[in-house]
């Protein structure tokens, strides 16, 4: 027995000698390869800098060959070697990556979860960046100094920053809008789109009753939706309400599904429901077969990023399709609605296999400035766009030089900034004639969301045992209410169930829920 107890202390020990020596020799191949760092200017370095670094691929071109990534290289002479799994595949090879301890220097676009930040900022695999912000970042520190929430939003519970964002300043949108249908609101004569719940169902009423497509059949869905999920927050503004969970309403933390408000939009779509106006197929269709009406022109009232990606039309026809109006109701006659924070985490992580973080951070930091958010987005003149006249800044696009390809297209291959979130300020690029569906939706988005918009909770951080505590509430939570919704509105569950649906809410812990996220939001509240 005393033997088999040394040899386990001695494998214990040698164990522990290896893993030292490991961290020794980790921390001595960093310190040989530091370089001396630039802190102003460009380049960043004087001789080439090789790093390597982690991005998922939306499948356009290899980033190696990119003219971002060129012009980057030149401009920097810190030259990237590339790992990029296909965007479907990325999370995965990602978790790989982090379990086996083959981690690039550094994470770009990568998306990473408040989990994964807290998880490997606290196990040292990610490092942190505000003191190398500070030193060597003056665009990210301007932008924290002009919307501190931003920051505020990215600092984790030890008060570290693990990880950029990308900030959009120019974001409204909390998820794409509803729309209503122009041609069936010029063929009912509708010059005001409805403004309460009672004006919304009296419309989806003609809608349904007075043939507004035309065919002489009684084929029209009022308003569709696939599962609710694509519509629910834009309905729920009319009871108060901008989050279907956690929301912060004047400093007080609450949870949506257990609130009066809740209720009775529950009891509003359950009317619809009953009465057909609300697609009955809303718990069972896909987006396809909801794309599918929308193309017969059969649907009234819908939700997508814009109206034509649902009704098939062209870009220019699009331009008769109203968005909604935000309703009030008898809960409220202060509509509301959903404002997207704008603030996209998780986008640009620097390891502790990085000899230079300085380099990377400074790297990175160009990306914050309106020139290198204008060379990540569109490049260089003569990329996809030119000079129309270079003294009066005005450009324009150039046709794609791909056949088949859009210019869009074609951009995706000279740049990472596309189908994927990127580290970056987003700001306006000026200079582009505007085109009247641009114009459109920017009126739209200032007449009907703006005014009434407002964010549903702050980005915040929880601590590792308030994430396990959680995601432990959640794993039934979510699954009950989703389900329950689903009865109250189709009427398999009736409302007079609805004081046993809150008790049952009550014991899966949603007390302690709303006690975590209210502490979170303090902590975020009072943090600079």
């Amino acid at each position: 027995m005393k033997k088999v107890l040394i040899m386990i202390l001695s494998l214990v020990l040698v164990t522990s000698m290896l893993a030292a020596c490991t961290e020794k020799s980790s921390t001595n191949q960093n310190a040989k390869n530091k370089v001396e760092i630039n802190k102003e200017g460009f380049p960043i370095v004087d001789e080439k800098l090789k790093m390597s670094m982690m991005g998922p691929d939306v499948g356009q071109a290899n980033w190696k060959d990119m003219a971002f990534f060129k012009e980057m290289e030149k401009m920097t002479n810190v030259q990237f070697e590339f790992t990029t799994p296909p965007l479907s595949d990325f999370e995965t090879k990602l978790n790989l990556a982090f379990a086996s301890g083959e981690i690039p220097d550094v994470l770009f676009g990568s998306s990473l979860t408040a989990e994964q930040e807290v998880k490997y900022g606290k196990q040292g695999v990610l490092i942190p960046l505000e003191d190398l912000i500070k030193k060597y970042a003056p665009n990210i520190q301007k932008m924290f100094e002009e919307n501190p929430d931003v920051k505020k939003s990215i600092t984790t519970v030890d008060g570290h920053i693990y990880s950029l964002p990308m900030v959009d300043k120019n974001a409204v949108w909390y998820m794409g809008p509803l729309w209503y249908n122009g041609k069936w609101l010029d063929a009912l004569g509708v010059k005001e789109l409805p403004k309460t719940t009672d004006e919304l169902y009296t419309l989806l009423k003609r809608f349904k009753t007075e043939d507004p497509n035309g065919n002489g059949k009684a084929d029209e869905i009022p308003f569709t939706s696939v599962a609710l999920d694509d519509a629910r927050l834009w309905l729920l503004g009319a009871f108060g309400h901008t989050e279907w969970g956690i929301e912060e309403v004047n400093g007080k933390v609450r949870y949506t599904p257990i609130e009066d408000g809740y209720q009775e939009y529950l009891k509003f779509m359950n009317k619809l429901y009953d009465e057909k106006l609300l697609d009955p197929e809303v718990f069972s269709q896909s987006n396809e077969q909801k794309k599918a009406k929308g193309q017969s022109n059969r649907v009234g009232l819908f939700q997508d990023w814009y109206s034509y990606f649902t009704t098939g039309d062209k870009e220019e026809e699009a331009l008769d399709d109203p968005m909604f109006h935000p309703l009030s109701s008898s809960v409220t006659d202060e509509p509301i609605a959903p404002l997207s924070p704008g603030i996209y985490r998780g986008q640009f992580s620097i390891t502790n296999k990085n000899a230079n973080p300085a380099a990377a951070i400074r790297w990175v930091d160009y990306l914050y400035s309106q020139e290198g958010n204008e060379l990540l987005n569109i490049g260089k003149a003569g990329d996809v766009w030119d000079w129309e006249n270079k003294d009066k800044g005005t450009r324009k696009l150039l046709e794609s030089p791909i056949e088949g390809k859009t210019i869009e297209d074609y951009r995706g291959t000279t740049t990472p900034d596309f189908g994927i979130n990127v580290p970056a300020l987003r700001s306006p690029i000026e200079g582009f004639p505007v085109p009247e569906f641009k114009k459109f939706i920017d009126s739209e988005t200032d007449n009907k969301i703006k005014p009434y918009a407002k964010i549903p909770y702050p980005l915040v951080y929880l601590t590792s045992e308030e994430q396990e505590e959680v995601s432990r509430i959640n794993a039934d939570l979510d699954t009950y209410v989703e389900q329950m919704e689903a009865k109250f509105i189709t009427g398999v569950e009736p409302m007079s169930n609805w004081e046993k649906y809150v008790k049952t809410i009550e014991d899966m812990g949603v007390d302690k829920l709303i006690e975590i996220y209210q502490d979170a939001y303090d902590r975020w509240n009072k943090s600079e």
